[in-house]
């Protein structure tokens, strides 16, 4: 298990992003202090999800949202009326 500094780490953190991904352990220190440690993840975020929440949607009990999809949401055309933005200036500047 290696340790490095906050400096050191922020220095060149590529490489040890890829040591981390080759499996090794790094401990991250603050002024001497441990504060963080630097592995690889434990579950795959995939895998992780909420557990049980699977089962409770197929039972009914939980109905799970649709993903946020751009193709399922998409934004709203912001339309203004024609020459509305030079009457709202104008109102709001006032006699010149």
């Amino acid at each position: 298990m290696r340790t490095v500094g906050i400096r050191e780490l922020k220095d060149r953190l590529s490489q040890h992003i890829r040591m981390v991904r080759e499996g090794e352990r790094i401990l991250v220190t603050d002024r001497g202090e441990v504060v963080a440690e630097l592995r690889q993840p434990s579950v795959t975020p995939e895998a992780a999800g909420f557990p049980g929440l699977e089962q409770r949607a197929r039972a009914g009990t939980v109905r799970v949202g649709a993903p946020n999809r751009p193709d399922l949401y998409p934004r709203m055309p912001r339309v203004l009326p024609e020459g509305s933005a030079t009457r709202l200036l104008d109102e709001e500047r006032g006699e010149r």
